[in-house]
C-alpha cells in the first residue's frame, strides 16, 4: 500500500473543497470561495488553481496505488 505524503494529503483535503465548492453551486448557485474571500480575484483564481494541480496530483496518486505491488 502506498503511503501517503504530506503533499497528498493537502491535495485530498482541496480536493473535498473544490468538490464541496462545486455540489454548493450547483444546487444553491453559492459560491463559496467567493463567499470566504469576497471579489479578490488573484486568490480565487490561485486556489481554483491549486484545487485544479490537487486534482492532478490526485491522477498521479491513484497511478501510484494502483500499479504499486
Amino acid at each position: 500500500m502506498y503511503k501517503l505524503s504530506t503533499l497528498d494529503k493537502i491535495s485530498l483535503i482541496l480536493i473535498l473543497i473544490g468538490a464541496l465548492n462545486w455540489g454548493l453551486f450547483g444546487l444553491f448557485n453559492v459560491n463559496l470561495v467567493y463567499i470566504l474571500f469576497g471579489s479578490v480575484t488573484i486568490i480565487e483564481r490561485l486556489i481554483y488553481i491549486l484545487v485544479g494541480a490537487s486534482g492532478i496530483n490526485a491522477l498521479l496518486l491513484i497511478s501510484k496505488s494502483k500499479f504499486k505491488k
